[in-house]
């Protein structure tokens, strides 16, 4: 079997290593513990939280054992790393419904039932420190002035930083040696954002357990123009169905920029890197079989293949021809609504393909907006129960967003 290491970089996840070397012979020697951390901040993951757990499955595979550590205990003090103000504070009943949710989630994709992988919250440790033990034990290994040379504090010094937000590094260093004394973990992964944070508990384990451990930070999910990808008009791409559809999932994927697919291919499926190379080749028209098959992979990875075959037919139906399909986003209004007419701008904001009337007007104004096969050309446009296909009308923003209006 390969390293696993050489996957990762082979795939484009890895962007800086503590120990390279020694961390490949360990990998080829021995069952290896890792963790991950993922804090609480949202009900739900997202579609960046695909690339820390698809480096994870590339471990878990080839023998490793994962933690998949919810932050129970540092999302009530707020990561400060890439933040120009504080973090909202989330009450604790707030943090745990989160923790829930993410629990939910990562059994998808691990079985945590048979041991072989490790689901663990840091509240379990975190919530209950003795103040005064954790700053004799752990407070005494860390610099003030190493610290405030770090990125994530030393930009934040002008604006401000509490006091708060200064301990998140001992709570997450205090992490590693925590998982490293109840279940001997070797490795800490993160995103490329966490590079400080993972030094920190690497030196951290060195100092109290004199044990040599690794870290390993991760690309962050970002567009060929090096923007954050999974954010869209609407919003986040979230991995829960009630938050985003798979239809709308499968969509995100369909529609990427060309130049991003090989890269997307290689961290968010598993099809071998020969094919990954031949389809992120493809040119003109042919590229969309390979953005095809990478949004109908994720789509079934994430949500199964019962939703990413009706994502792909819905999409097809609608580009093919215009044709409806249940699947697509849809808002169910009152016929009666419609019985002397709603005017355009209020249609787009009531399903919500505009965030406000502005937009709304803005939309139709630019030639954005189409009813069925007719595009809107004035704000003054009224639709009726006339408009409607038996009860269904279909609008479309741009090129490729679809909505579903139905009404009873």
């Amino acid at each position: 079997m390969r390293n696993a290491l050489d996957v990762l970089e082979e795939r484009g996840f890895v962007e800086q290593i503590t120990h390279r070397e020694e961390l490949r012979e360990l990998l080829d020697k021995e069952q290896v513990t890792f963790y991950i951390g993922f804090d609480a901040t949202a009900p739900s993951l997202t579609l960046g939280h695909m690339v820390p757990i698809m480096s994870a499955l590339h471990l878990y595979r080839a023998g490793h054992r994962p933690i998949m550590l919810t932050g129970g205990g540092t999302t009530m003090v707020g990561d400060p790393s890439g933040r120009t103000e504080m973090r909202k504070l989330l009450s604790p009943e707030t943090i745990q419904a989160n923790v829930e949710r993410f629990h939910q989630q990562f059994s998808r994709f691990f079985n945590f039932a048979d041991g072989s992988a490790v689901l663990a919250n840091n509240a379990d440790w975190l919530l209950d420190l003795n103040f005064m033990q954790f700053v004799r034990e752990i407070g005494r290994h860390f610099s003030v002035n190493r610290m405030l040379a770090m990125e994530a504090y030393k930009s934040r010094l002008e604006a401000g930083l509490t006091f708060l937000e200064f301990s998140y590094l001992l709570v997450q260093s205090y992490d590693f040696l925590e998982l490293f004394r109840r279940y001997n973990c070797r490795l800490q992964l993160g995103g490329n954002d966490q590079w400080s944070n993972i030094l920190g508990g690497c030196e951290l384990v060195r100092r109290a357990e004199d044990a040599s451990v690794y870290g390993l930070t991760l690309r962050l999910l970002t567009t060929a123009a090096g923007t954050k990808m999974g954010k869209t008009a609407k919003g986040t791409i979230w991995l829960d169905p009630e938050r985003t559809s798979p239809y709308e999932f499968y969509q995100y994927l369909r529609n990427v920029d060309d130049a991003d697919v090989g890269d997307l291919l290689a961290m968010l499926t598993f099809l071998p890197m020969e094919e990954v190379r031949r389809l992120a080749s493809l040119e003109g028209s042919e590229i969309n079989k390979a953005k095809e098959l990478l949004a109908f992979e994720v789509t079934k990875f994430v949500h199964g293949e019962e939703e990413a075959m009706k994502a792909q037919e819905a999409a097809r139906a609608v580009f093919g021809g215009g044709a409806t399909h249940e699947s697509m986003p849809s808002t169910t209004l009152p016929q009666t609504l419609f019985a002397s007419g709603m005017d355009i701008v209020t249609l787009l904001t009531e399903v919500k393909l505009a965030a406000t009337r502005s937009e709304a007007r803005r939309l139709v104004e630019q030639g954005g907006i189409t009813l069925g096969p007719e595009r809107v050309e004035s704000i003054d446009r009224v639709v009726t129960l006339q408009d409607f296909d038996g009860s269904e009308l279909v609008i479309r923003k741009g090129k490729k967003v679809y909505h579903r209006v139905v009404v009873q």
